[in-house]
């Protein structure tokens, strides 16, 4: 089946070569820039931040199918700006002569004239004097016109898509398309943490407020993360590490979380660049790439990262949209990333997330709600209790600990050993509350991160087979694969060309045993084509290093002696990463005096 397009004609019967009208050129712009509501709002709003707006609301009518209005504080406009504004490729970011130093949100100058190509839009703004207002629709601009204004600006879209009707089909329900400029200014609100921002409901005329952040103060960290504990909430920003980093002229600053905080989908994931809110691929795969070794595959991890770059060494000027990216040195922001989170997830020692505790707490089930006793059967309970009460002479309350048990001290981040429960648990007293550690699971993270201690190093052992394997593969992956040699033969595998676009393989890791050679080059061209980056035979490795850390722990159902159990306890706090398992699940659990008081209704 052939899809014919109908084509002009002359006298001749040749394609005639015409000049496209304003109106279709505009209308054909705004399929690249306005594909539903939530990118007009995307845009509006960065506009209003381009003008230095310290507030910005947005008021949105069925999902912004109806009506979706911007209003801010900024700097505004004057009257004779508003017909410029609504002029394509007009703008007041850039000067034309260098489309790499970009410093602002907008800079193309198509976001209003594809607006009011494809909608009613109405612009109100002040600069100084009176305020003006100019109005377009479906690209017919109507004269500049006295308007009522405090300051800054108020952008007014109404009907989106009427002019070109057929777009309305591929809009979603008003529910998923509200959804969907709620996380565009969610996103915004966490790149701009000094700006206000409030979106509201007003369908039916009546207002509901859906988001609200507050301006915050102080410095760039206290702000980002009292903005976080409103976007995203408490419980990551109490489990998140402080990412501050600079290498090679690129700097990363944010927040990332504890790998026991991880999360079911890459949901909580928001990476910016210079400020921007950005989907690369590479940074992605670089993000997950630095987990890799305290997730399992199915587990993904939280963060807000912000990598910051001299803008000659970012194109933002890869799609009209503006959320991909091309860096200059990819390998350089990728490298910064991963050693920057790396070193702050080792440098989080043993720590687990507060959230293992939270869950532990609310798996508790109080078999009954015993009322509160009264004075004066309290008064009783405590002369019971007395030394000089004539009964039975009283058993102890518990069995002093054995002399040859030497008593650890409770002032250790995890405590004293105290018990071995059912051969698996050990339940350890701290001077603030309790701590119930996993033994199977903590001691296999010890040996693990022992083990891989050992092989950095000694460096990945490779054995080189009696004949080499060769792998026939298109010139496009042959040479993808090619640009990776160096970096696979730090893992152990050799590749090199062997003539067209077939690749022989010279060494694989030895502690991976026989291998199919074309199958693990396709797994890894298939990460490459993902992520740009292949993490998979370090990760075989690793694999197999879990596996003998599991074989090689004190497993389930051995009896512990207390020295053994602060042995390992004081391990457990010497170690990074300790506070997961190889698959990113927690070694322990704490629980605070005060919520084991609580839980037994004595708070």
């Amino acid at each position: 089946m052939t899809l014919h397009t109908p084509k002009i004609t002359g006298a001749s019967g040749r394609p005639v070569i015409r000049q496209l009208d304003e109106a279709a050129i505009n209308r054909i712009a705004a399929g690249e820039v306005v594909e539903r509501p939530a990118s007009a709002v995307k845009e509006l709003v960065e506009n209003a931040l381009d003008a230095g707006a310290g507030r910005i609301q947005v008021d949105i009518a069925d999902g912004g199918k109806t009506l979706i209005r911007v209003t801010d504080d900024g700097c505004g406009m004057g009257a004779e700006d508003l017909p410029l504004a609504l002029s394509r490729h007009a703008t007041s970011k850039i000067d034309g002569s260098d489309l790499l130093d970009i410093r602002s949100f907008g800079f193309r100058g198509e976001a209003l004239p594809s607006l009011g190509a494809v909608g009613r839009l109405t612009i109100t703004s002040r600069a100084e004097g009176e305020a003006a207002q100019i109005a377009c629709e479906g690209s017919r601009i109507t004269p500049v016109r006295p308007a009522a204004l405090t300051r800054g600006t108020v952008v007014e879209l109404r009907d989106l898509f009427f002019a070109t009707p057929a777009r309305l089909k591929f809009l979603r329900s008003d529910r998923a398309e509200m959804q969907a400029v709620t996380e565009v200014i969610r996103r915004l609100a966490m790149a701009e943490p000094q700006t206000g921002f409030t979106l509201r409901d007003v369908t039916g005329g009546e207002a509901r407020t859906l988001f609200r952040a507050d301006p915050q103060s102080g410095d760039l960290f206290d702000a980002l993360q009292s903005r976080l504990a409103t976007v995203i909430g408490r419980d990551f920003t109490d489990n998140a590490l402080r990412i501050d980093a600079e290498r090679e002229g690129l700097r990363l600053q944010g927040y990332a979380a504890l790998p026991t905080y991880s999360r079911g989908s890459s949901a909580q994931q928001y990476l910016f660049v210079n400020g921007r809110p950005v989907l690369d691929r590479m940074l992605y795969g670089a993000l997950r790439a630095a987990y890799f070794d305290v997730l399992s595959r199915d587990r993904h991890p939280a963060a807000v990262l912000n990598l910051i770059a001299d803008p000659q060494r970012v194109d933002v000027n890869v799609h009209p949209a503006k959320a991909e990216v091309r860096f200059r040195e990819p390998d350089a922001a990728r490298s910064l990333i991963i050693t920057a989170l790396k070193s702050a997830l080792t440098g989080a020692g043993h720590r687990a997330s507060s959230t293992v505790g939270a869950a532990t707490l609310q798996a508790f089930r109080p078999v009954y709600q015993m009322e509160r006793p009264s004075q004066p059967a309290l008064s009783r309970a405590f002369a019971f209790q007395s030394p000089g009460f004539a009964e039975a002479p009283q058993a102890p309350a518990f069995a002093p600990p054995r002399e040859e048990e030497p008593q650890a001290n409770e002032e250790h981040p995890l405590g004293a050993a105290r018990a071995q429960l059912h051969e698996n648990w050990i339940v350890a007293q701290t001077a603030t509350g309790i701590v119930i550690v996993d033994q199977h699971a903590a001691h296999e993270r010890l040996v693990y991160e022992r083990l891989k201690r050992q092989m950095a190093e000694t460096g990945i052992r490779a054995q080189a087979p009696l004949i080499p394997e060769i792998v026939d593969l298109s010139p496009t992956d042959a040479a993808r694969i090619l640009d990776a040699a160096s970096a696979l033969a730090g893992i152990g595998l050799a590749i090199e060309p062997f003539g067209g676009s077939a690749i022989a393989i010279r060494e694989t890791p030895a502690i991976l045993g026989p291998v199919n050679g074309a199958a693990l080059l396709r797994d890894i061209l298939d990460e490459l084509a993902d992520s740009g980056d292949s993490q998979l035979i370090q990760t075989k490795i690793d694999a197999i290093l879990s596996r003998m850390a599991c074989h090689g722990s004190v497993r389930s159902g051995r009896q512990m002696r207390a020295e053994e159990m602060n042995a390992l306890l004081r391990e457990m706090e010497a170690t990074p990463l300790s506070g997961q398992c190889n698959h990113g699940r927690p070694t322990y659990v704490e629980l605070s005096l005060h919520d084991i008081e609580r839980l037994f209704g004595r708070r």
